[in-house]
């Protein structure tokens, strides 16, 4: 079975889109569509649906997906295990990160691995945590710099790089600024600014709120923090962000109930081979970790 049709096929499934599929791999919309229709004669089953305007899975192409990203990913590995005995660092080193770290703790980073290993090409995407993670796992990224989820879970492999605390905040004309020892109740009579439903720091705040049984009030969720601080600062209602975004336009709540910790860090998969680029990244990084 092709290869190079197996990755198509991975494309068009993720992205929904020939030509979308075509832009990641860098070839034409015509090769992605003659690639899926060689992998469909020789499976001998229709892998792609359209639907108005939607490309779907069909049920065989539901059943090859998973067999189809293992595949890729094991050809990727033993790429690796073998580039890996030249003891070079170079090729290309694919990473997403999140916007966070990508604005406020990766500039040096990238700054000196660059510097020390000229031959690696960095392929960097800048996507959710979340995301990120789910990348890691299917092997689409070899390292995943994000918001380490609240429990750690087994199937990655991750370390701490940065601790990222969290505080309340709200824009010093706003009701709750003028009070001390602020309860969770108190909290939730005012409109809450928030990180998006599904993000890993949404889940701390929920998690400390239904600890109390108490419900928030988000009146808007949006997944880039400095869009909710700059809601924030002007007075729409108070959030929770990282310490590191405080400026003057804002003021700390003085809350009785303290908030989790946060960790910024990195994850990689457990079972797959780390390049030697991959490898030495994780070096640079742990001589930019902080306590």
């Amino acid at each position: 079975m092709d290869i190079q049709a197996l990755e198509a096929f991975i494309a068009v499934s993720d992205t929904g889109s020939f030509s979308t599929a075509a832009t990641r791999l860098f070839i034409t919309q015509p090769a992605v569509s003659k690639r899926i229709a060689t992998l469909e004669q020789q499976l001998e089953a229709k892998l792609f649906d359209r639907i108005g305007r939607q490309i779907v899975l069909t049920e065989a192409g539901r059943t090859l997906l998973p067999r189809a990203q293992q595949l890729i990913s094991d050809m990727e590995d033993m790429r690796r295990a073998i580039d890996n005995l030249s003891g070079e660092v170079s090729g290309t080193l694919r990473i997403g990160s999140s916007h966070h770290i990508g604005l406020h703790r990766l500039p040096p980073v990238l700054k000196a691995y660059a510097r020390r290993y000229p031959k690696v090409e960095l392929d960097l995407s800048f996507v959710d945590s979340e995301a990120a993670w789910q990348q890691v796992l299917k092997g689409e990224l070899e390292l995943g710099l994000l918001t380490l989820p609240p429990v750690p879970d087994p199937r990655l492999l991750h370390k701490v790089i940065w601790p990222d605390p969290l505080e309340f905040i709200a824009a010093h004309d706003h009701p709750l600024a003028q009070h001390k020892n602020i309860t969770l109740e108190q909290l939730t009579e005012y409109d809450a600014l928030l990180p998006g439903a599904n993000t890993f720091t949404r889940h701390i705040v929920e998690e400390l709120f239904a600890e109390r049984q108490l419900s928030l009030s988000v009146s808007l969720a949006t997944n880039y923090l400095e869009t909710l601080y700059m809601m924030v600062s002007v007075g729409l209602g108070w959030s929770v962000l990282p310490v590191t975004l405080k400026d003057p336009t804002t003021t700390s709540l003085a809350t009785q109930t303290p908030l989790p910790k946060r960790y910024l860090g990195v994850v990689y998969h457990p079972e797959r081979s780390l390049s030697n680029s991959a490898q030495q990244f994780l070096q640079v990084l742990q001589e930019h970790a902080s306590d």
